[in-house]
């Protein structure tokens, strides 16, 4: 029963805003159509963004740079307690959510969800955002060509993510 309630409940919204606007004497339809063109000019926005981003991202990924960095990141990353392991991880999340769970499921994979990797890859999954993808879409969706200082706190919020990510699943499995 609330399996089909739950399948059910956009049709219900949906129907029940039509019914509203009818019983209410607006003009629905036109509205729809208004609603429908401003979002095909919104993705029509965004695309070149998104574009640029996918392209982007391609080139980190077949230009090995991330077996490259993550040798050159591993020193510092055993610093702060970070597994080698999971510096691809760590890397790859600010841009690209897709490429960050084909990197998640390789270690739940290999090293198991119970295990400290596997715990703390879990935990940064949860906690950090994909940042480029997302500044992409909404500064690009209002046409906002200077950030200003959209980059620096969310990298700065992933860090501290990162840093209580290992601070936390190091004091819960400890």
């Amino acid at each position: 029963m609330f399996g089909y309630i739950t399948k059910s409940i956009i049709p219900i919204i949906v129907l029940i805003i039509l019914v509203y606007g009818m019983i209410k004497g607006r003009k629905v339809y036109e509205w729809f159509l208004e609603g429908a063109k401003d979002g095909l000019k919104v993705c029509l926005n965004i695309f070149p963004c998104l574009l640029a981003m996918i392209i982007a991202v391609q080139i980190f990924k077949s230009g090995n740079l991330l077996e490259l960095l993550n040798k050159i990141l591993s020193p510092i990353a055993s610093l702060i307690g970070l597994p080698e392991e999971i510096i691809p991880l760590v890397l790859i999340k600010p841009i690209s959510g897709s490429g960050a769970i084909g990197i998640f499921t390789d270690i739940i994979r290999s090293y198991g969800p119970d295990s400290l990797i596997g715990n703390l890859s879990s935990v940064i999954m949860g906690t950090t955002e994909t940042i480029f993808y997302t500044i992409t879409v909404y500064f690009g969706a209002v046409r906002v060509k200077k950030i200003r200082h959209t980059l620096w706190s969310a990298v700065f919020a992933d860090m501290a993510a990162i840093f209580a990510a290992i601070t936390v699943v190091k004091l819960m499995l400890t």
